[in-house]
């Protein structure tokens, strides 16, 4: 997380910084972005990083959290379903949301699943612990799994077919929709077998 002396800075100058660092972890890698372009490029002196940031990870770390709160921004809060038709509806449009966020920004899909990826609890998780609990209420999801293991593999799942579909995404137009096997994975793992709408887009 970035020191208490970048949270100082004026709002556009901050955000100035990690404007220029998202692009550069984007374009080149989380893993292989320079920083010392990073720092050239948003015309901060190495003297002076080093008092906003501990080093290159303290960056993509907060590149990455804000990547991620924008992803959640899209889904949205997972609200209860009526049944599961509804439910079925309601995973639909926070996966519509969130694929049309990417399609619009391509900063964020190119650092999609390393922003998903460090995130081994938090905000992410509980979108898919609201999830289980909704959908297990309404007898969607198996209850003689401990819901905890029921939440991480419904994120495991998730994140692969994420992984999967944005690799789709950046070639170009998918002509073919995968939510269909997305689901057909997620009612596999659930145990039962939902009747009504199916989404239209995978997450």
């Amino acid at each position: 997380m970035p020191l208490p002396r970048f949270d100082r800075l004026p709002a556009e100058r901050r955000e100035h910084i990690l404007e220029v660092a998202r692009r550069h972890f984007a374009e080149h890698g989380a893993e292989s972005a320079s920083y010392n372009k990073i720092i050239e490029a948003a015309g901060v002196s190495k003297t002076a990083v080093y008092h906003y940031f501990d080093g290159r990870e303290d960056l993509l770390t907060a590149v990455l959290d804000g990547v991620l709160g924008r992803l959640l921004d899209a889904l949205g809060p997972w609200e209860p379903a009526r049944d599961e038709e509804d439910f079925a509806a309601r995973f639909a449009a926070g996966s519509t949301a969130l694929a049309t966020h990417l399609g619009g920004h391509p900063e964020d899909l190119a650092l999609a699943d390393a922003a998903i990826g460090r995130t081994a609890d938090g905000p992410w998780l509980d979108w898919f612990a609201a999830l289980v609990a909704d959908g297990s209420r309404i007898g969607l999801i198996r209850t003689d799994v401990d819901p905890s293991l029921t939440v991480a593999a419904t994120a495991a799942v998730i994140r692969a077919a994420d992984a999967w579909a944005l690799a789709r995404m950046t070639t170009g137009p998918d002509p073919d929709d995968p939510s269909g096997q997305l689901w057909t994975l997620l009612r596999g793992l659930w145990g039962a077998a939902p009747t009504g709408q199916e989404p239209d887009r995978a997450l």
